[in-house]
Order: C-alpha cells, then structure tokens, then sequence
C-alpha cells in the first residue's frame, strides 16, 4: 500500500465532492440565501451529520479499521469478514433504536440545539420538521462508514471517497427538480438528504460485493471482538470528532446572535472544508489502515516513517490554503455565493467567518493526521483527554469572543482549540516516543510556511489589481478569481521547488507503480 497513491485516490475523489458541494451551496445560497429557512436547514443538515462524524466516521472507524486491519492480518479474510457482519448487524441495531428515539424527541431537542430560533414565528417548528425528515440519513450513512472501512483496509479507496459526491448530486437534483421558494427549496433539500443516505448505501453494498466482501446482515451475536470494539468506540466520541463538536456548539451560540448568523458560520466552513476534505481526510484515512498493519508487522520505524510523510503532505497543501482563504476571504465569498437571496452583507459577515476558520485549518488537518498514531496502537482514551480540554477551552473562549467579534468569535475559538488539541497530541506521542519528526519534515515544512507566506503577500497584491474585476458580474469575476487562485498556486509551486520543498523525481518515482509479480 502506497501512501501517495492512496493519499491521491481519495483526495482526487473528494475533491470531485467538494466541486459538487461548491455548486450545491451555490444553489443553496441562491434559493435560500441567509435567512430563517437556511438557518432551519443548516441545523436540520448538522445534526445527523455531527453524531455520523462522531460514531460513524470518527469513533467507530477508529475503533473498528485497527481490529480488522489486524484480524485481516493475521487470521485471514474469513475471520475479519465474519468480525465485520457481526459488527454490521449490532450497529444497525443501536443505530435503528437510536434514530427512532431521537426522531420522537426531537421537538424536545431542538431547543436545546437552536435556543435562539424561538425568537422568530415559525422557525423552531420548521427546524424540528426538518430535523426529523433528515436525522434517519444516520442509519444508512453510518453503515456506509463501516463498509468504508472494510474497503479502506483492503486498500480499495476510491468507492468509499466517491460516496459523498453521491450525496451533492442527489441533493443539487432534488433542489433543481423541487425547489421553489425558500420554504418549498429547504423541503427539498431536507428529502434530498433522506434519499442520499439510501444512495449512498446501495453504492457501498455493490463496492463490497465487488471486492469479495459482501457485507451482510445477519443475527446480531455480542463475540469478544464485538464487545471489544463497543469499548473501544464509546470513548472516542468525542475525542475522534472535535471538529464536528465545535461546530455544534458554534452552531447553539450562533442561534442567539443574530438571523444569518448560522448561516454566515455554513457557508465559511463549507469554503474550509474544500482544503480539510481533499486532504485531512485522505491523509487520515490512508494513514490509518497502513499504520495498523505497519504495527501488526512489527515495523514501528514504517509507521513512524508513514507518520512523517502524512504530516508532509499535509502541510503542502494546507498550508498555503490557509494563507490564501485568509487574504482572499471576500473575493472568494462573493464570487461563489452573492447572487439572488445572498447579497453584500452576508457576503461581507461570512467572509469574516472563513478568515477566523481559515487560521485553524493546518491544526484540523493535524488532528486526522496525528489521531491514527494513538489509533493504531489501540489507545482511544488519550486523544478523548486532550480532546475534552480543547472543547473546554473552545467552549470559554466562545463565551469570550462572541460578544465583541459576534460570529467570527466563534470561528475563531474554534480555530485556537484546534491548535491547542494537536499540539498536545504530538507531544504526547514525542514523549511515548511513539513519533519523531525527522529532518525531512523539519527542514520542507519551514519551506512550506515560507513559501505560503510570500505567496499569501502576492495574493494581497494581486486582488488590489484584480479588485475592479473582482467586484464585476458573471464570467469576468470568476475569471478574475481563476487568475488569482491559479497564479497564486503556480507561484507556490515555483517557489516551494525553490526552497527544496518537494522534487520532481522524488514525486514520479513515488508515484510509479510497482510492477506486478507474476503468477505462478
């Protein structure tokens, strides 16, 4: 299993999702723009996507690709495909009981989750409407993180990143086919959410099948592997999905500020999510698996040494993302969203919001960069300590914030909690002596900032240019856009070969694929 190549397999197919996810906000925004019935679809979104990021992809996948990784290893297909039925089984279970007991609560939910929505007629009972129509995508999506596992460990990336391109096109189809006004296109849009989780599934189902191991259901049975991966999940809750949990809260404080605000935190952290999909995620997800196995074998010097490349790669993308969205913030606001419902003043408070969020986004790709080293070795509950101070920490430094910075505050907390979580995550693994950073990190990630810091000042420069066409309509803004993301990204690159920071031969030679061994 390469690093690269699988690192390059899921970030080109979540990058295909996030370019559908651009559009579908896009549509959204029109439709929607700020208001009540974009706030109410927010939550309605958030809700069932934080405990699927909480169980499904965070805890759960923790907890679960390490036990089959090492049950694939050393006892054979067999075993670990009866290890996953048995898991399938017992998780659509909890996962029937759980939505079917959320579903009757909701209406005692929602105000906990959007206190501030009661001061608008109307808006609490459409958020809970909403709620319930969407919370059931948590069944199917969860189980698809499971039959995402089971490809990941097997080395099979592709269909599992390619799911969520599944859900935008189902939901910009649903919106295209059913919207009309704003209340008629939040319907819509909530139903496209129900039906994605069906999709999605049906997809994963056939990828399995394909690949020889057909996940199945079949009477739940409580084995010693089961029981020990419910273990292993219940702490890492909270500590596998900080991200997802700072949302949350973001999300109950925002309801209190103003109308929009909600929506304002949406669409930045969805701009965010471009650089921490396409990489955070890859990266965790190949390291994962790899590192399990590496540690199954005994090659502690392999997974310290995957650890390093992952932290690289990270770093080469990130980083200089996080320079540009802070500099180019407005440009890339209005350019994507300020049309029908959206106009300047939500262009302008969101555009605050992706400054705040874009200071934190090298930390959040740290965090699924690090988590797999404590994973991998079966330690759930030293990332679940470090995680709870950081929420503290995010909690007190919103109640802080908000008040003068308003919404952006929020980001912001959000942005310094991250950082404080992986930190403390390196400096554990350092002290365990679990990690080293080597002197190929060390010496290409100080190219890294440096060649991020001199192209975030060309970028300033460059959007004063820029500015008469940036602020103009239609093709021209987005061909100013495309000037200035494109020259910025090639002068990175120009200067990151300058600095040493990455090399052509090194690349290609990674890259290449291994000759097949003939059969015999």
């Amino acid at each position: 299993m390469n690093l690269v190549r699988a690192i390059s397999a899921i970030g080109s197919m979540t990058l295909l999702s996030r370019v559908f996810g651009f559009v579908r906000d896009i549509l959204v925004a029109n439709f929607l723009g700020a208001g009540a019935m974009a706030d109410a679809f927010v939550v309605a979104f958030r809700f069932p996507n934080l405990f699927r990021r909480l169980f499904a992809e965070g805890a759960f996948a923790a907890a679960f690709v390490p036990l089959f990784s090492r049950s694939l290893e050393s006892e054979g297909r067999d075993a670990a495909m009866k290890f996953a039925e048995q898991a399938f089984a017992v998780l659509a279970i909890i996962l029937g009981i759980f939505v079917a007991v959320i579903e009757i609560a909701m209406p005692v939910l929602m105000p906990f989750l959007a206190p501030g929505f009661e001061t608008v007629p109307g808006k609490m009972d459409v958020a809970t409407e909403f709620s319930r129509i969407a919370f059931p995508y948590l069944f199917f999506i969860s189980l698809v993180a499971l039959q995402s596992g089971v490809l990941n460990a097997l080395g099979k990336f592709s269909a599992a990143a390619a799911a969520p391109v599944l859900l935008n096109i189902t939901l910009i189809t649903a919106l295209l086919a059913f919207g009309g006004n704003d209340e008629q296109s939040g319907r819509a849009l909530t139903w496209g959410v129900f039906a994605a989780g069906i999709v999605q599934f049906i997809w994963l189902t056939w990828h399995c099948r394909q690949a020889g191991f057909p996940v199945r259901l079949r009477r739940p049975r409580l084995s010693e592997k089961v029981r020990t991966l419910g273990r292993r999940t219940l702490p890492v809750v909270f500590g596998a999905s900080l991200y997802q949990i700072n949302l949350l809260i973001g999300t109950i404080l925002a309801t209190t500020i103003s109308d929009g605000a909600v929506s304002y935190l949406y669409y930045a952290d969805r701009v965010t999510q471009l650089p921490l999909g396409v990489v955070g995620i890859a990266v965790g997800t190949a390291l994962l698996p790899m590192i399990s196995r590496q540690l199954e074998a005994g090659s502690a010097e392999d997974a310290n040494n995957a650890q390093n490349r992952g932290a690289e790669y990270a770093m080469l993308l990130t980083v200089p993302a996080a320079f540009a969205l802070m500099v180019i913030a407005q440009p890339i606001i209005v350019t994507l969203f300020e049309r029908g419902a959206f106009g300047a003043d939500a262009s302008a408070a969101t555009a605050q919001a992706l400054v705040a969020y874009a200071i934190g986004l090298p930390a959040y790709v740290g965090i699924r960069v690090f988590t797999p080293g404590f994973f991998a070795r079966e330690d759930t509950a030293t990332p679940v300590k470090i995680a709870a101070l950081a929420i503290a920490v995010n909690i007190g430094l919103n109640l802080l914030l908000m008040q003068p910075l308003g919404h952006a505050g929020i980001a912001l907390a959000s942005s310094v909690s991250a950082w404080l979580n992986v930190v403390l995550l390196v400096g554990v693994l350092i002290r365990r002596r679990h990690y080293s950073p080597d002197t190929r990190l060390l010496r290409r990630g100080a190219g890294i900032l440096v060649a991020s810091a001199l192209m975030g000042a060309a970028l300033w420069g460059g959007a004063d240019v820029l500015a008469p066409w940036l602020q103009a309509h239609g093709l021209i803004r987005w061909a100013a856009l495309a000037a200035l993301v494109g020259g910025g990204l090639a002068l990175y690159f120009i200067l990151a070969r300058v600095f040493g920071v990455f090399v052509m031969a090194e690349i290609k030679r990674t890259l290449r694929r291994p000759p097949k061994t003939p059969s015999a």
